[in-house]
């Protein structure tokens, strides 16, 4: 019997360090630089089923944040943008998939394993594999219950925040873990100022007289590319968006409506913040209106500029 966890069964193959490998042999040594310390950057993008067959979406906007995070720590990519996406198309196809999720990473391998990295050399691995909604299919639809992190996240004057880093994420972790510990499907995080954030791995939008607010880049978040095709596709439906925001906890409890948005998420609304319900406590008109045209977009593959077809 397989020891896998449910989501990579049926995966045959990984990508590492420019080769396809079998699953059971991507394996990186126990000393590795990256394991210790944190010191790798990574993506979540997703390829969609589509009427004109599988696609990935933003995949440019993915990877061009891919090596802007390298670039951060000093990790030289050490292959070409063009190199990584033949080899994500390809093994999309040797995997048969229509839709999945996928997942470039590059960090310090196993080298001196003083905090100085720089000796160690880069290590590149991508792996795909079909993963559903993040938050549960029900949530697309019902929303979910959420309470805010005791947890802060760490300010750009800290660890840069503009950067996907795998180190970075235990402050998701340990966001995520209390919520669920308490019952909570997702965190909210606060930043060093006490104002809203965003979660554990999702940007937050809330909803108040008909205007669209997103918390803005200088309140310690990350960019997110979905968030980005949420601005756009509510700004075409003439909403005002409000992106450079700033949120304060209470504000959260007194919204009309509140979603996320993330590459794993997708728009998912939210319905209860600390057990205080937000609206109605179901999905919003407007959020409805944004999470349908996201779907549609995504299904449809209509806008070329955001698909990559495999």
């Amino acid at each position: 019997m397989s020891d896998r966890p449910e989501m990579f069964e049926g995966v045959d193959e990984l990508w590492l360090d420019g080769e396809f490998v079998d699953f059971e042999d991507a394996r990186i040594h126990v000393l590795t630089h990256a394991l210790h310390y944190g010191t790798g950057v990574f993506e979540g993008v997703r390829c969609y089923e589509t009427e004109r067959g599988p696609a990935i979406f933003r995949w440019e906007d993915h990877l061009e944040r891919f090596y802007d995070s390298g670039k951060v720590y000093d990790i030289d990519i050490p292959f070409e943008p063009a190199e990584l996406t033949a080899a994500t198309e390809e093994l999309i196809r040797r995997e048969g998939l229509q839709s999945c999720y996928i997942r470039p990473i590059a960090f310090y391998g196993y080298g001196p394993l003083g905090l100085n990295p720089s000796k160690a050399p880069i290590k590149t691995a991508i792996g795909v594999w079909p993963w559903g909604a993040y938050l549960g299919e029900e949530a697309l639809e019902e929303g979910v219950d959420v309470a805010v992190s005791s947890w802060r996240k760490y300010s750009s004057s800290q660890i840069p925040t503009n950067a996907k880093t795998t180190g970075t994420y235990v402050n998701s972790v340990l966001a995520s873990l209390e919520a669920k510990g308490n019952g909570y499907t997702e965190a909210i995080v606060l930043n060093k100022e006490g104002n809203v954030a965003e979660g554990p791995g999702e940007n937050i939008f809330l909803v108040r007289d008909g205007e669209i607010y997103t918390t803005g880049l200088a309140e310690s978040i990350l960019d997110g590319i979905t968030r980005q095709t949420a601005i756009e596709l509510a700004e075409e439906r003439g909403y005002e968006v409000h992106d450079e925001a700033t949120i304060s906890r209470g504000e959260l409890y007194t919204a009309d409506e509140l979603f996320f948005t993330g590459t794993a998420a997708e728009v998912t609304p939210i319905r209860s913040v600390d057990d205080n319900v937000i609206g109605e406590g179901t999905k919003g008109p407007v959020t409805d209106e944004i999470q349908t045209a996201f779907f549609d977009l995504v299904e449809s593959g209509d806008r070329e500029e955001w698909f990559r077809y495999v």
